[in-house]
Formats: C-alpha cells, sequence, structure tokens
C-alpha cells in the first residue's frame, strides 16, 4: 500500500518567492509491519550480509551487560507476559567492559527504492545503518555510536546469507530494538531548517507567524458556555496556523536526503572530518512518523490514532528524537557523522 503526504497546508514559495532557490526534494520511507527479505529495503529486516564476512561489533569501553534481553523486548510487544519496562532494567551478563557486541541492524536501503539515497562509495548501491544498543559514547558518556556500511549488492546476491543474524542479548535500552518494517518511499518537497536560512529571511518568517496568530486569536471561536469545561475556557476553538518549521519546511519521519532539522541544538558546523567539506544529510531515522501538528501524517493513515501507529518501527533515539547522518559530497568513502535532534 503506497503512502501519500497529505498537500501543504500553504504554498510557501507564494509567500516568499525567494525560498525557491532552496527548494530540495527528500524521499519519506513510511516504514510499517510486516515481513522484509534480505532483497528489500527495509527498517529491522535481515540484511543482505554474506555469512562469511564479520558482522560489525562495538568494542568501546563501556558496560554492556546491564539492561534488557532483546527476546524479552520483543516478546513483551507481542504481549505474551515479558516485560521491558524500565523496572526490569538490571544486570543480565557479566562481560568485560571492551568484551565485542555485535552492533543492531536498524535498517537497509537499496538506491532502486529510494530516489534521494545519495550515492555509496566505489559504485555501492545498499546501505546498511547500524547502532550499538548501548548509550555509552561520545564526550558525555550517554552518546550513540553508529556504523554505515555500503556494499554492492549485486556481488552479494548469490552469496549465502547470515542466517540467523548476529545480535546483542542485551540492550541498554528497548528502543533500540526496531520492528521488522517494509518501505512506502514516496519523494516529497523540503525545504532548510528555518535558522539555516539568512537571518534577514528567518526573521521575516518568524514575523509573518507571529501576524498570522495574531490574526488567529482574534478569530477564536467561542462553544456554548454547556459545552465548557470547569475552567470556563474549555473547548474554545482556535484555527490552526501552519507554521514554517512544523509543517512547511522539514518533514518528520525516517528519510533520505534533503535537509536536517536541528530543533533541539540549533544548527552546528558538520564538517567532513577528512577534507573539511560541509557534510549534507544522508539518512534520518526518527522515532515517529508524525508529531501532534498531524499534518505530515499521510492520507491513508488519516483516521488512525498516533498511538501506536505514528511510531511502527519502535526505535527510539534520545528524548523521542532522531537521528541524522552525515555524508561527504565529495568523496562518500569518508567517515560519515551524526546527530541526534
Amino acid at each position: 500500500m503506497t503512502r501519500t503526504t497529505p498537500p501543504r497546508p500553504l504554498d510557501v514559495e507564494a509567500v516568499f518567492p525567494e525560498l525557491a532557490a532552496y527548494r530540495g526534494t527528500t524521499t519519506r520511507l513510511h516504514p510499517r509491519p510486516g515481513t522484509p527479505t534480505v532483497a528489500d529495503s527495509s527498517v529491522g529486516g535481515p540484511l543482505l550480509w554474506p555469512a562469511d564476512e564479520a558482522w560489525p561489533v562495538c568494542t568501546e569501553p563501556h558496560d554492556r551487560g546491564t539492561g534488557y534481553r532483546t527476546q524479552d523486548v520483543r516478546r513483551a510487544r507481542r504481549g505474551d507476559g515479558a516485560s521491558s519496562g524500565p523496572q526490569d532494567r538490571r544486570r543480565l551478563l557479566d562481560l568485560p567492559d571492551d568484551h565485542p557486541v555485535p552492533m543492531i541492524a536498524l535498517a537497509q536501503l537499496y538506491r532502486r527504492d529510494v530516489p534521494d539515497l545519495r550515492p555509496g562509495p566505489e559504485g555501492a548501491d545498499l546501505l546498511q545503518l547500524f547502532a550499538c544498543p548501548f548509550d555509552a559514547h561520545g564526550r558525555t558518556g550517554h552518546g550513540t555510536k553508529v556504523h554505515v556500511h555500503w556494499r554492492r549488492s549485486a556481488e552479494a546476491a548469490g552469496a549465502e546469507v547470515a542466517h540467523p543474524q548476529p545480535e546483542p542479548e542485551v540492550v541498554g535500552f528497548d528502543g533500540y530494538v526496531p520492528e521488522p518494517c517494509v518501505l512506502h518511499p514516496e519523494q516529497v518537497v523540503t525545504y532548510p531548517f528555518a535558522g539555516c536560512l539568512p537571518q534577514e529571511l528567518c526573521e521575516r518568517l518568524d514575523a509573518w507567524e507571529d501576524e498570522r496568530e495574531e490574526e488567529a486569536e482574534e478569530q477564536t471561536v467561542e462553544r456554548p458556555w454547556a459545552d465548557r469545561g470547569p475552567d470556563g475556557d474549555y473547548g474554545d476553538e482556535t484555527p490552526d496556523i501552519p507554521r514554517y518549521q512544523y509543517d512547511l519546511s522539514v518533514p518528520p519521519g525516517w528519510r533520505a536526503g534533503g535537509y536536517a532539522s536541528w530543533h533541539t541544538t540549533d544548527p552546528y558546523p558538520m564538517g567532513c572530518q577528512v577534507c573539511a567539506a560541509p557534510m549534507q544529510l544522508l539518512l534520518t531515522a526518527d522515532s515517529g512518523e508524525w508529531d501532534g501538528t498531524v499534518s505530515w501524517r499521510p492520507v491513508e493513515d488519516a483516521d488512525l490514532p498516533p498511538h501506536p501507529h505514528a511510531s511502527p518501527t519502535q526505535v527510539v533515539f534520545g528524548r523521542w528524537g532522531e537521528l541524522n547522518v552525515f555524508a561527504c559530497p565529495g568523496d562518500p568513502g569518508h567517515p560519515h557523522r551524526w546527530s541526534i535532534q
């Protein structure tokens, strides 16, 4: 089944014609529960990974035995009696802090399926995304460790595929365990995060939104007193105001290409660590497919409530944020970088 993004609430270029120079595209992946195979682009599905090839592991020092059993997480989601709630986080394995732990396979994307997926190094057409199942990395000791693997799918097509595929026995957080999802790629128009636009244009966008909000407050419709709540204000209806940041620029959800959102940290330089070139967004892995504004909710999902339908992968980054992975535009073989927003 396809997924179709509704038209934007208004044509932002009609109001700000200069945004046409920044117009881009991004491919929303629209993951939904399914049974993908190694030949499919997927989130949480089996990877096209040769059996004789070493699986990515994390050896950075951190506790790798305290958390939740991966199988318990899956059983809890099926509702068969196991629980993976916070009360169950406990010491489960006694392992050295540098013992190799298999990384979680989050997704694989074939370029044939995803129009905005950037090319890989040396003709690679298959991106495979991994993460360490513990938030124990970086300067804070609470960050995410990501691994991006590129391969030429034709070279692996005839090989024996690893089965079962390695996975950690214990994860530090149940949000690292993805549910198998098939994808429904859809290319849509996108514009930069507001803070990445020229300051003058960003200020005009802010002023425009403030003006529209004031107009909306004047148009507030009050319901009859009998329909109100105890506070006397419940039930007043204010027209929805499309906002550049939430409704007109960067869509939520898993997607490839386009622009990154910087709603948590504000923008900061993301330069290649080899050649210093400004890096470009490769992939966004998101905790949710749409947010409270629901303007990005697909037409086919219009009657579905956010829970549980807005989080089909059950992957969570940070505090229900998103993982943005960046690639060097000059050489896709240079190391990738990432940001949690």
